[in-house]
């Protein structure tokens, strides 16, 4: 940071041949060099990722195949899980949008207009254009895109909306409190319907790279019908975790839903919390329901984008059926 300063101070840039045209603040703005015969002028500071975040699984799936529909201002992608929708800050190449875009044959590379996390797989719009771009990001401003989305629970859920507010700091795991909090972001999403099915069992599991988070009862789950109310990163996974029904697979928040069984006061913002006589005593509260959870999942989890719709329903589009429905693996480029 001490050298990205020192680089980009107003005196040294007002030295360069680039601020040409550009404020200060424009010419401080990083960018990324995606060209082998891209100029870099002498003096500018240079991020290199020596060692990115892969995606391995994009070369073991049929991209085609996972195509939902093309229009001439988007593309609706059935998104496999274990990967990332338009890649992460040091690895753009391993994402849905780029190996879409070249099972396409596009010349014109598609543009993301939203997130699911890389462990869900999924309804996802990429759009064609800029335009469309902006276009859709306006239609999600104004609440205009509807999601539905299929968990695979380990425990029951009851029907109906579903209330908690969400910790404002953008790290994983996110926490959730079923009380209000001044200044924490509200999480809302319905349950509409929860059945029991059987367990995924051991091939499938494996062939998804389904995480063992020790879960007591694996005779059965309950896969439930969710419509997302309030778009919040990991917010179906952190609520239904706080609700005692962690998402089969999820090796980020099962372990801390496994913890609350065993030790319902352990959540500092849960149904059963305690009284704390310091500040300094709630923080450290905190620190250990935080330590309580595990890691991001490698692959999957048992939660789907299932439907994406917007302008009333004019443009609806669904995604196949959900791993935990099918007898296939990943080799063979689902």
């Amino acid at each position: 940071m001490r050298v990205f300063k020192e680089v980009t101070d107003p005196s040294v840039l007002s030295k360069r041949s680039s601020i040409k045209g550009k404020t200060v603040r424009e010419a401080q703005k990083t960018f990324r060099i995606t060209h082998v015969d891209q100029i870099v002028e002498a003096g500018t500071y240079l991020r290199v990722h020596v060692h990115p975040k892969r995606f391995p699984r994009c070369y073991d799936i049929d991209w085609k195949s996972r195509i939902i529909a093309v229009t001439e201002s988007h593309v609706v992608l059935d998104k496999p899980a274990g990967t990332s929708v338009g890649g992460t800050t040091d690895n753009i190449e391993e994402s849905c949008a780029t190996f879409a875009s070249r099972a396409l044959g596009l010349t014109t590379p598609l543009r993301t207009t939203h997130q699911i996390d890389n462990c869900t797989e999924g309804c996802v719009v990429l759009a064609r254009t800029q335009e469309y771009c902006s276009i859709f990001h306006r239609k999600i401003r104004e609440k205009k895109v509807k999601k539905l989305y299929l968990a695979l629970t380990a425990a029951p859920l009851p029907v109906g909306i579903m209330t908690h507010y969400m910790r404002p700091i953008n790290i994983a795991p996110r926490l959730v409190s079923e009380d209000f909090i001044k200044g924490w972001y509200l999480c809302q999403l319905e349950v509409m319907e929860c059945k029991k099915v059987p367990w995924p069992d051991a091939t499938v599991g494996k062939a998804y790279s389904i995480e063992d988070c020790g879960w007591p009862s694996r005779d059965y789950a309950y896969e439930c019908k969710i419509k997302l109310l309030t778009g919040r990163t990991h917010q179906v996974r952190a609520q239904l975790a706080a609700c005692g029904a962690p998402i089969v697979g999820d090796s980020m928040y099962m372990p801390a839903a496994i913890a609350q069984l065993s030790s319902p006061g352990l959540n500092p913002f849960g149904k059963c919390q305690k009284e704390y006589a310091s500040d300094d005593d709630k923080e450290m509260a905190v620190i250990e329901w935080i330590s309580q959870h595990g890691k991001e999942p490698s692959v999957a989890i048992g939660l789907q984008a299932c439907r994406i719709s917007w302008d009333d329903g004019e443009c609806c589009y669904e995604a196949r059926s959900p791993w935990w429905r099918c007898k296939c693996n990943v080799g063979s480029g689902v």
